[in-house]
């Protein structure tokens, strides 16, 4: 993936006001199982699932499923360390490596 395709999956990532919540939760409270934290947030699993498979695509978001004590299975997630600096320079410098075309 070139860098501009990679900048520009990140802010698509962050485009989504459920997902700034769940990056705030994870930041604030540290690492967090699904069920848990869609409770916290106020959001349906689903849709938290769906949300959390987009930050860990653009790579702000980490999961590792885990055993409980009584057996159940919990997927939980945590930030992964991420700075991001945007900058009209940055753009120019990042657009030219984007490897879709807008269409005109």
């Amino acid at each position: 993936m070139t860098p501009g395709d990679e900048l520009a999956r990140t802010l698509a990532a962050l485009s989504n006001p459920h997902r700034l919540r769940v990056l705030a939760a994870l930041s604030v409270g540290g690492r967090n199982y699904v069920s848990r934290l869609a409770r916290e947030i106020g959001i349906s699993r689903p849709l938290l699932h769906l949300h959390l498979s987009k930050l860990e695509e653009a790579g702000l978001v980490t999961s590792q499923l885990e055993l409980s004590s009584d057996g159940k299975a919990l997927k939980y997630f945590e930030i992964r360390p991420f700075h991001l600096e945007l900058t009209p320079e940055v753009v120019a410098a990042l657009a030219p490596t984007l490897s879709e075309k807008p269409e005109t």
